[in-house]
C-alpha cells in the first residue's frame, strides 16, 4: 500500500502521523510511506529522523483578526492545492491521511478532488478549523473523543478511534527505563510542548533551581526549540547545567523511555500528551495553554483532574513554588500517586493506530 500522510506545525499533529505510518508498516511491511509538510515546519526534522521522505507545499494559517497576512494565506490556500496535486500524481498514493495543521488542507483537498481515499484525524475534543474545512470532502473523519462528533454535520463519516501514540509507549517499562537512564531516585519529567512555552519554562526553571536540585530529585525538562539556548545559558549561570540529577533538553526524542521512567509528569494538556500519559498511567500536573482554540486544553485538563488522574494548574496561578509544593506533596504520599495511576488508566486507548489502519483498509480494500 502506498500512503501519503500530512500533519504539521507542532509535535501534536506530527507524531500521530508517524504512529500511523509505523502501524501501516507493521501490518504491511512492503508499504511505501511519504509525508507532506511545509518547507520550514518542524515536521521536516521529526519526519526525517524516522527516515521517511517528505514533500513540501507552501501554505500558511489564517490569523484570527483582520491582517494583510490573511491575503497571502488565502492565495496560498488556492495555489498550494495545485502543488499538492502534482505531488500526488508523482507519488500515486492508495490513501491520503491528514492529522491536523494547515498543511493538511491542500493535500487532502487535492486528493479528494482526484478521488483518492482520504482520512482526517482530529486529536482534540475541540475540532480545529482545518479539520472542519476538510470534513465535507474526506471519506472518513477520525476523532479521539466521543464529544467531538457533535461538531460535524456528516455523522455517517465519523469514527471514534482515540489518539495514536508512539508504539514504543505500549512496550515501555518503568524499571527498565530507569535503569537505562541511570535514575535511582524520584524522577520528574516536564515540558511545555514541542515549541516551548515561556511561563512553563520560567516556573519549571525556578522549581529546578530551588527544589529539584537541592532535594536530589531527578528532573528532566525540555525548553523547546525557540528558547533552549537562552535557558541553557541561564542554567549555566545558576550552576544547574553540571548537576547529575538535572537534565536540560531542547526537544525530547526519547519520550517513551523518559515518560515510562517518570514518577510525575508536568506538561501542557494537549490531546496527544494526555493520550500518552493515559497509556503509561502517569500521574500528571497539567498546565493548559490559554492561547489555544476554544480553550480546549483547559477542557481536556479539567476532565482528567475531575477524574482524579491529574492536578490542574492554570497558567495565571503558575509558579515554581506552586509546582514544587504539588510535586513534594505527591512524592510524600505514594497512595495518592497510585490512585492517580488508576484514574489515568481509565482514559487509555492502546489500539488507536490499529483502529485507524483497519478503517483505511475498509475504504481502500
Amino acid at each position: 500500500m502506498r500512503v501519503l500522510l500530512s500533519g504539521g506545525g507542532t509535535g501534536g499533529h506530527i507524531n500521530p502521523a508517524l504512529s500511523i505510518a509505523k502501524r501501516i508498516l507493521v501490518e504491511e511491511p512492503d508499504s511505501t510511506i511519504a509525508f507532506v509538510g511545509t518547507p520550514k515546519g518542524m515536521e521536516n526534522r521529526l519526519v526525517s529522523k524516522e527516515n521517511f521522505p517528505i514533500y513540501h507545499v507552501d501554505v500558511m494559517g489564517y490569523q484570527r483578526k483582520l491582517t494583510p497576512k490573511n491575503i497571502k494565506a488565502a492565495f496560498l490556500a488556492i495555489t498550494s492545492v495545485y502543488k499538492a496535486e502534482k505531488i500526488i500524481r508523482e507519488f500515486r498514493p492508495d490513501a491520503v491521511v491528514g492529522t491536523g495543521g494547515y498543511v493538511c488542507w491542500p493535500v487532502l483537498r487535492a486528493a479528494a478532488k482526484m478521488r483518492i481515499p482520504t482520512f482526517v484525524h482530529e486529536q482534540n475534543a475541540v475540532v480545529g478549523m482545518t479539520v472542519k474545512m476538510l470534513s465535507k470532502y474526506v471519506d472518513r473523519i477520525l476523532v479521539a473523543f466521543e464529544e467531538s462528533k457533535n461538531e460535524f454535520n456528516s455523522q455517517d463519516k465519523i469514527r471514534v478511534v482515540g489518539n495514536p501514540v508512539d508504539p514504543r509507549m505500549l512496550g515501555s517499562n518503568q524499571l527498565a527505563s530507569r535503569d537505562s537512564l541511570g535514575i535511582t531516585g524520584p524522577f520528574v519529567l516536564s515540558y511545555g510542548g514541542s515549541l516551548g512555552a515561556r511561563p512553563v519554562n520560567e516556573a519549571v526553571f525556578d522549581m529546578m533551581k530551588d527544589y529539584s536540585s537541592k532535594r536530589g530529585i531527578y528532573h528532566t525538562h525540555a525548553f523547546g526549540t525557540a528558547a533552549y539556548q537562552s535557558w541553557y545559558k541561564k542554567a549555566e549561570e545558576n550552576g544547574l547545567s553540571g548537576l547529575a540529577n538535572i537534565k536540560l533538553l531542547e526537544y525530547i526524542y526519547n519520550m517513551p523511555e523518559l515518560m515510562a521512567a517518570a514518577d510525575i509528569v508536568i506538561s501542557r494538556a494537549g490531546a496527544l500528551t494526555l493520550s500518552e500519559l493515559a497509556v503509561l498511567n502517569k500521574p500528571a500536573i497539567l498546565i493548559p495553554s490559554p492561547y489555544v482554540t476554544g480553550n480546549h486544553q483547559y477542557k481536556n485538563a479539567k476532565m482528567f483532574a475531575d477524574a482524579g488522574a491529574a492536578i490542574l494548574i492554570e497558567e495565571k496561578e503558575l509558579s515554581g513554588e506552586r509546582l514544587s509544593s504539588e510535586v513534594d506533596a505527591l512524592l510524600r504520599n505514594p497512595k495518592i500517586i497510585e490512585k492517580m495511576k488508576s484514574a489515568m488508566r481509565a482514559f487509555a486507548v492502546t489500539d488507536s493506530d490499529k483502529r485507524i489502519y483497519r478503517i483505511i483498509k475498509e475504504i481502500t480494500g
